[in-house]
């Protein structure tokens, strides 16, 4: 089993609307026998929390099921667990960084660092901007450019 793990602050808008797209995506492609899905958030206040209200009405809007997402904080095990740990932005990458040190297994890679002529390097966290539409556009774009090279790394 291939595992993706997707990483933000909190775990409730970003992470989550990333492992629901790729969750879709990969079900699309008939690959969820092959490819597992997770998120989790650096930081420990949304535990056990769903995801934000405006995730969850872009994942609506966009008929992607989002059942089940509760937040989590990311763990040590997750860097030998995972073969790839995808931060959306360059401070959860730093953390995370700071969090493994040289014991990892796990690919770790901002998000959109998998997207050819991307126009921002972060995405940008709609719980502090708002804008759950752009955010949505910068995830579908990446999930699509980050399960080709899964798929182009694991030969599927």
């Amino acid at each position: 089993m291939i595992r993706v793990l997707f990483v933000c602050l909190g775990n409730i808008c970003r992470s989550p609307m990333a492992e629901a797209v790729f969750r879709h995506l990969v079900k699309q492609e008939g690959l969820d026998h092959v490819i597992s899905v997770d998120s989790a958030g650096t930081g420990n206040w949304h535990i056990g929390k769903p995801p934000h209200h405006g995730t969850q009405r872009m994942l609506t809007e966009k008929q992607i099921d989002f059942t089940g997402l509760k937040a989590r904080q990311v763990t040590k095990e997750d860097f030998h667990t995972f073969d790839y740990i995808i931060g959306m932005d360059s401070d959860n990458i730093a953390h995370l960084r700071r969090l493994v040190g040289d014991d990892c297994r796990a690919v770790i890679a901002r998000f959109m660092d998998f997207v050819p002529n991307r126009r921002v390097d972060d995405v940008p966290d709609p719980y502090f901007t708002g804008n759950f539409e752009e955010v949505y556009e910068l995830v579908e774009e990446g999930c699509k450019h980050i399960l080709e090279r899964v798929k182009r790394d694991h030969s599927l």
